[in-house]
């Protein structure tokens, strides 16, 4: 099983938050500690104040800056590059899907989000 230090989930909405951090406590995943932000302009401030965030699970369509635009800003940035990126999206587009994955997300989990769809993203071995 994959054990994670710190996770950032990204969501707009703490009811998403809270469901995506349950589903992971529920697969198993093991994560020493969990930080939370509302969009991605907000996650950037999260993450700079918190060098060591290992993973982000983000939402795609967020006000002020979309799971998007933080996923190709972090790329963009040196030290926010070897983060591990799992997009969270009620969108159902395979070109969406590809250019994340282009972008170096590790895999786009479907909504509605569950133990088994974290477990499946993330359960890998260390």
């Amino acid at each position: 099983m994959k054990i994670y230090g710190r996770v950032l989930i990204v969501d707009d909405s703490s009811t998403s938050r809270m469901i995506i951090q349950r589903c992971m406590q529920m697969a198993g995943i093991a994560v020493s500690e969990y930080f939370f932000a509302e969009n991605g302009l907000d996650a950037f401030a999260v993450i700079k104040a918190n060098k060591d965030i290992e993973l982000v699970v983000t939402d795609i369509n967020m006000p002020k800056m979309d799971g998007r635009t933080f996923a190709t800003l972090m790329r963009g940035d040196i030290a926010m590059s070897a983060i591990s990126i799992v997009i969270v999206s009620s969108i159902a587009d395979s070109a969406l899907e590809a250019e994340l994955r282009a972008l170096g997300v590790l895999t786009v989990v479907k909504k509605p989000v569950s133990p088994a769809k974290m477990l499946q993203a993330l359960g890998g071995e260390s």
